[in-house]
């Protein structure tokens, strides 16, 4: 059973998506629109005994709100209509669980599930109070297993933010590795589903996982890509932008954001068939912001025009230089086009950046400070520890 809201015209079917993709079978739909959620059901008790109602006729074994949900409003609906709920947070975070492949990204995935649950852990153990009649002033049993369960999870946390901590040294150094002073580093970003991966197959000959559903891919992924028969830039393909996507991915998946954050272009790709892509664009660019990558340049793709039924075009700003490419990934039409935008960028580029000092990252001042404190023996036994 699907609860939406007519946040936009499409919003109906992206909930849809985003079900089928955590393997439930959509069997009814009901829509509401509120100016001011309630802070007790969020939909007010009319619409939550309607809500009821309809998921009984239905069928429904679990009700998704297409919305983020406060411990207690999930609480209380859960009661009032006798079903499991999931909220969007929840939805999300259950679809990211089961399509990460890497390490990295499972432990991004853990991490941003920790920080969810530490959150609602009351909603698991208010039975046993009702058991023993309430608490008392030394705390009831239901009240230590939370205080417990926050020092585990607490641990727990810091054991991945210290892994994940490691791993972003390692893609730091691999991102100094494969680039140069010299060399324009290309990110791909989007709405998810916008074909960022055939795109960047296309450009790069790779082979990375490209399928017509939400969040395929979750990993980064950086390639040599030739926009001439003389010059190659580095590109990198990261996970697609989602309408409400949940805060503690965006912190969770920071070492992977990376790869935009330090990027000197963005490829913003976009579903030009889709009927929301202007509020698609704008979900997207409140992530750069929130990511701080609002300030590096940008050329917006226009992908999946064999769709939209549009021709291969380059769109330019006034002073010439490239604002927007439509094509299509899959058929290969304007990608001459987007090459050649890429191509006038850099040659720009590398008059503005000529083959100047590259700063050090923070986690390369870290290690460096790390690496100060420590007497000539240590480094010793360090090094012979990798060995």
């Amino acid at each position: 059973m699907l609860m939406g809201r007519n946040y936009y015209t499409d919003s109906a079917e992206e909930l849809r998506l985003l079900v089928t993709s955590d393997g439930l079978e959509p069997c009814g739909l009901m829509q509401a629109k509120r100016d001011k959620p309630d802070p007790a059901t969020y939909l007010g008790s009319g619409k939550i005994e309607e809500l009821k109602t309809v998921a009984e006729e239905s069928g429904a074994d679990v009700v998704v709100f297409d919305v983020a949900l406060s411990a207690a409003q999930q609480r209380n609906i859960e009661r009032t209509i006798d079903k499991p709920v999931l909220d969007r947070t929840q939805l999300i975070l259950d679809i990211f669980r089961a399509r990460a492949k890497s390490r990295e990204g499972r432990l991004q995935v853990e991490l941003a599930r920790l920080e969810h649950l530490s959150t609602r852990l009351v909603r698991g153990w208010t039975h046993l109070e009702r058991q023993r009649g309430g608490l008392s002033k030394t705390g009831g049993p239901g009240e230590k297993q939370i205080e417990l369960d926050r020092r585990m999870i607490g641990v727990r946390v810091k054991q991945l933010r210290d892994q994940l901590k490691k791993l972003a040294r390692q893609r730091g150094t691999q991102r100094r590795a494969r680039t140069r002073g010299d060399t324009l580093t290309v990110s791909l970003v989007g709405y998810t589903n916008a074909g960022k991966s055939t795109l960047f197959n296309k450009l790069t000959r790779a082979s990375s996982y490209a399928a017509d559903q939400l969040f395929a891919t979750l990993d980064t992924t950086a390639r040599r890509c030739w926009i001439s028969d003389e010059e190659t830039v580095v590109a990198s393909d990261t996970v697609g932008f989602i309408r409400g996507l949940p805060h503690q991915l965006i912190e969770a998946f920071k070492s992977t954001l990376d790869e935009t954050v330090h990027a000197d272009l963005l490829l913003h790709v976009v579903d030009a068939s889709s009927n929301v892509r202007e509020d698609q664009i704008r979900e997207v660019n409140a992530v750069l912001e929130e990511i701080e990558a609002d300030t590096i340049p940008v050329i917006l793709v226009y992908n999946k025009i064999d769709r939209a039924n549009l021709a291969p075009e380059i769109v330019r700003h006034p002073d010439g230089t490239p604002k927007a490419v439509f094509l299509s990934a899959l058929t290969g039409e304007g990608l001459d086009l987007l090459r050649g935008a890429i191509g006038e960028f850099s040659a720009k580029w590398r008059e503005e950046n000529p083959n100047e000092p590259r700063a050090p990252e923070p986690w390369e001042e870290e290690l460096e400070a790390e690496h100060a404190t420590k007497t000539p023996e240590e480094e010793l036994h360090a090094l012979e520890a990798l060995l």
